[in-house]
């Protein structure tokens, strides 16, 4: 991830990449999971690292940003992992994501995929993150039904209509 360091000339040898800052060979796969050369990244710590590490640029793209170094990444579905759902002092309800962040819940993006797993829109509704199994449990747990068997989110003494039809969440379940 060095940004001074240049490849070798000409091309690199069968099968293989150089490692530069546009082809570091790592990616995120659609299950939240780490990979470089298409080997799994397995230790805890590089896992958490990359987690917290991971940006969203300017133009779309996303970097892992550690200290003075960075490189481009793939990501292949969500880049953000919801881990933890709260109910805040002044009843909204804030996610934990997997870069160690803390953001309020856009209702109005989440979403169910079609082997039930809610996601949503995080980072200003420029990125996905996909529910954890606890994250989607607390969620559910804040969950009522509501007039005409609409979904209601409750956080103390607010609610809020969920985009969400109780059909489908039990349907996935």
């Amino acid at each position: 991830m060095k940004g001074d360091m240049q490849p070798p000339p000409g091309q690199p040898p069968p099968g293989k990449r150089w490692h530069t800052r546009e082809d570091s060979g790592i990616r995120l796969d659609a299950a939240m999971r780490w990979w470089h050369d298409d080997e799994p990244i397995e230790h805890p710590k590089i896992i958490e690292l990359f987690n917290a590490s991971l940006v969203l640029d300017d133009d779309g793209r996303y970097q892992l940003r550690i200290a003075q170094d960075w490189c481009y990444v793939q990501v292949e579905d969500a880049a953000y992992e919801v881990r933890t759902v709260d109910v805040t002092p002044d009843e909204h309800v804030s996610l934990r994501l997997s870069d160690r962040t803390a953001e309020a819940l856009d209702l109005e993006s989440l979403q169910l995929t079609p082997d039930g797993v809610l996601t949503c829109r995080v980072k200003q509704g420029r990125a996905k993150a996909r529910f954890s199994r606890d994250a989607q449990y607390q969620f559910g747990e804040l969950l009522e039904e509501g007039p005409q068997g609409h979904l209601v989110l409750r956080a103390g003494q607010r609610q809020w209509e969920v985009p969400l039809s109780l059909d489908a969440l039990q349907a996935a379940t």
